[in-house]
């Protein structure tokens, strides 16, 4: 299913004339104003950001004023008033906030709101490779300068191109760390269930019925550029008579052989994984995170905190399909789901387990899940705790814990600013007036 190289060059090459064209969602576009730059590049002098409040998202101290010194791409320095070496340029950005890059851990580049089991049957990789690269500008304008592609939802390893022509800095992105295509088992979740099985319509997954399979799986998807695995653990989901349940995909043994192949390589494994036993197969196999987790017994939050394995809740998804049901039954099957959800969120909080703010953007618009931020605080976290899962969490679970996440000396200059302070009004993170990446300015 993987388009050839050539083709994505060319379909690379027709994305860049959209993307400095007409706004998304009412953003400025990148060609204007025209003293800034259609492809950023740091200042070859030093730069002063200045800002009303600064917030150490490690400490929750503000620091007012707040300002930062970079120096091409690294903070240089931080604090209520920094060196300015001689040509340095001084941005006020006034009333606002400084924090770190965003950081979305559960991102779908390929999808857009629509039923997806027709979208990815009716586009053609080409066609949902244009869109991928469109929806990073509108994550990154967004705030989002860091995330984690879980699956092309069956456009193969089309996100290696999208991520290498990121890193070249010929489309503007967020940083990613990409999985490629999912792997599934037949019949499961992601397969293609419902249509005519003489059509023979493909999955939106990589078939692995065994612990073999997986380690081919694997092999291949890192062959063709994959960053980590992402694997199906369970699903479909139902609730019945107020009751959650899941069916497992892989035993612990497979999803055990799936993680230590992945790790011979450097590489790590993360799991859809929504309810019991599959997220405790899968936790103690060793993931490196456990998405969506609706439901985690007290034995696999235990494991989870002893072994520092993130659960990403992905609210915004929830309360998306809630809101967009095609049916009042689906509806109401949608909303058992995210009452179920929220519970078994409280308890996991309660039981310290590791969170990353991950949305699952895609199936609903992207450039509009800081959503997920409200919606943490609204179901139990605190601002500071839901602004550090989205920042130093997000840094560690993409395995950039020394790179962004912070304002540090050192780090890279991955800045935001937002209107007012969050810690009192976590909706500011959906306002985000100012994005730097790497020392280059996208949005001012």
């Amino acid at each position: 299913m993987n388009p050839p190289r050539s083709n994505l060059i060319i379909v690379l090459a027709v994305a860049l004339a959209f993307l400095f064209a007409a706004p998304p969602n009412g953003h400025t576009t990148l060609s204007q104003p025209q003293s800034q730059p259609q492809r950023p590049l740091p200042s070859a002098h030093s730069i002063v950001l200045r800002a009303a409040r600064l917030l150490d998202v490690e400490s929750g101290r503000i620091t007012t004023p707040g300002e930062i010194l970079i120096e091409g791409d690294v903070i240089k320095e931080v604090g209520a008033k920094v060196t300015r070496p001689a040509g340095t340029e001084i941005i006020d950005l006034g009333d606002t906030t400084l924090l770190p890059g965003l950081i979305d851990a559960h991102v779908h580049l390929f999808l857009h709101p629509g039923a997806e089991d027709l979208q990815t049957v009716q586009e053609s990789v080409p066609q949902r490779t244009v869109m991928a690269t469109l929806a990073a500008r509108d994550d990154l304008l967004a705030g989002f300068t860091a995330e984690r592609d879980m699956g092309t939802e069956g456009a193969g390893s089309a996100d290696t191109a999208v991520r290498d022509a990121i890193n070249r800095g010929e489309i503007p992105g967020p940083r990613l760390r990409i999985s490629g295509n999912a792997i599934n088992i037949l019949g499961g979740h992601e397969d293609a269930i419902g249509f005519n099985p003489a059509q023979h319509v493909l999955p939106n997954a990589t078939y692995a019925n065994n612990s073999a399979e997986l380690v081919t799986v694997i092999r291949q998807q890192l062959k063709e550029g994959a960053d980590f695995i992402k694997i199906y653990e369970t699903g479909a989901d139902t609730v019945a008579n107020g009751k959650f349940s899941t069916p497992f995909q892989y035993t612990e043994e497979e999803l055990t052989a799936a993680v230590r192949e992945a790790a011979r390589t450097g590489n790590r494994v993360a799991v859809h994984a929504t309810g019991e036993p599959g997220t405790l197969y899968a936790a103690r196999a060793g993931v490196e995170s456990v998405d969506h987790a609706y439901q985690l017994s007290d034995e696999t939050m235990r494991i989870m905190r002893e072994k520092q394995i993130f659960a990403v809740p992905t609210f915004t998804i929830s309360e998306y399909f809630t809101e967009h049901a095609a049916t009042t039954a689906a509806a109401a099957r949608e909303r058992a789901l995210l009452d179920e959800h929220v519970m078994q969120f409280k308890r996991q909080i309660a039981a310290r387990v590791p969170v990353a703010m991950g949305s699952d953007v895609g199936p609903f618009p992207h450039g509009t899940q800081a959503r997920e931020f409200i919606l943490m605080v609204k179901y139990g976290m605190s601002p500071l705790a839901a602004i550090q899962a989205g920042t130093l969490n997000g840094a560690k679970l993409l395995g950039w814990q020394d790179k962004i996440g912070a304002l540090k000396p050192g780090y890279q200059a991955d800045v935001v600013a937002v209107p007012g302070n969050p810690l009192d009004d976590i909706s500011a993170l959906e306002k985000v007036s100012f994005v730097m990446k790497a020392g280059a300015i996208y949005r001012k």
